[in-house]
């Protein structure tokens, strides 16, 4: 198996283009070539998780968190990153990182934490846009089902929970063939006139290239008449944060004993208790006060967080409780998600758990 097959896997899971523009997701050391002997994840790529890889063999490390965030001007060894990066590079260890693009999927980083708390009735907090086309496509009437078929086979046509939708219209299609053409219907030099429909679908933009492989593979025609429109509707299911509910509501100190349990906290950080009780839940694994004022907006009793500074506590003003659990511990079941989306894959191949724990915050009790 290449380290490519496994990539394959983790970026049909989470597209590397639904990164933010400042992250750094993807391969970050190696080569996508390379036979893999086995695979470390890990939220974090240290020094400490290379020197475990060495020891158990495996030649990539799937991490949460990129090793290298911002640009590197040297790499001589005088800090942990350029360290990592060299003990990797001499030992032919390739380092991913699957980060924000993880965070922005439904089923992510944010879906683990969701879990964690039983919330039901689950959305995307703060959904994104511009991650949409429309295909529009011409079709001989009596090829119609095999080209929306072969193009529903590769993604196309998801609305929510729907899949296999589209917009079909029958009309009537003119051409003339050229010279030196072939045409399927019709003959060279004169205009001819077909019955066709016209097909429309939506897809998410990271499947445009299978789309039209599949549109011009299933397609009769020698030249085939196509659209693809760029479109601004929030893309269902992509986007920052979550909200969901308790299955049953909770007493606030009761909801902070849950937290403590299921995160294994020593401490939370959180703003003025406000005797209510907590249904409605926000959540953002890592550093996620970006989103206070989009869970305020959407009628949070709480929101879970990392990484809060002081000022930004101020931000609940008395209309929802802040818990900040840390960011460490907000992402810490990122690894067993990414371990059972690849050992789900390859049952029999080598994905292994860090043993290192890559938390670099301590707490004195």
């Amino acid at each position: 198996m290449k380290i490519q097959d496994i990539l394959a896997v983790l970026e049909s899971t989470a597209p590397p283009v639904l990164q933010e523009g400042y992250d750094n997701a993807g391969l970050l050391t190696g080569k996508a070539d390379w036979y893999c002997s086995g695979v470390i994840i890990t939220l974090d790529a240290t020094e400490q998780v290379v020197q475990e890889a060495i020891e158990k063999k495996c030649n990539l490390i799937v991490a949460h968190h990129p090793i290298i965030f911002g640009g590197l001007k040297k790499i001589n060894g005088k800090n942990y990153v350029e360290r990592t990066i060299i003990t990797a590079l001499k030992n032919d260890i390739a380092i991913y990182a699957i980060h924000t693009n993880l965070d922005n999927v439904k089923h992510g980083v944010n879906a683990a934490i969701a879990d964690k708390l039983g919330l039901i009735n689950r959305s995307v907090l703060q959904p994104k846009n511009a991650l949409l086309k429309k295909l529009y496509c011409f079709v001989p009437v009596d090829h119609a089902e095999k080209v929306r078929a072969a193009i529903f086979a590769v993604g196309a046509g998801h609305i929510g929970n729907y899949s296999e939708c589209s917009f079909n219209a029958t009309g009537e299609g003119t051409f003339k063939a050229g010279p030196g053409t072939n045409p399927f219907v019709g003959k060279e030099g004169e205009r001819h006139t077909e019955a066709e429909v016209k097909m429309e679908m939506i897809f998410p933009v990271w499947l445009e290239k299978k789309i039209i492989i599949a549109l011009l593979a299933s397609h009769p025609y020698e030249e085939v008449a196509y659209d693809v429109i760029a479109l601004e509707n929030n893309a269902p299911g992509i986007g920052s944060g979550m909200v969901g509910e308790l299955a049953n509501p909770l007493l606030e100190e009761v909801f902070l004993q849950l937290l403590k349990a299921q995160f294994g906290l020593s401490v939370i950080r959180h703003t003025k208790l406000l005797g209510k009780p907590v249904k409605k839940v926000a959540l953002c694994g890592g550093a996620g006060a970006f989103l206070i004022g989009t869970a305020v907006a959407a009628g949070a009793d709480f929101y879970i967080t990392g990484d809060v500074k002081y000022h930004e506590f101020f931000d609940a003003n008395g209309r929802l409780v802040i818990a900040d659990i840390g960011h460490y511990e907000s992402e810490q079941f990122t690894t067993d998600l990414l371990f059972d989306i690849l050992n789900q894959k390859f049952p029999t191949f080598a994905v292994l758990k860090t043993e290192v724990k890559t938390n670099p915050v301590r707490y004195f009790l």
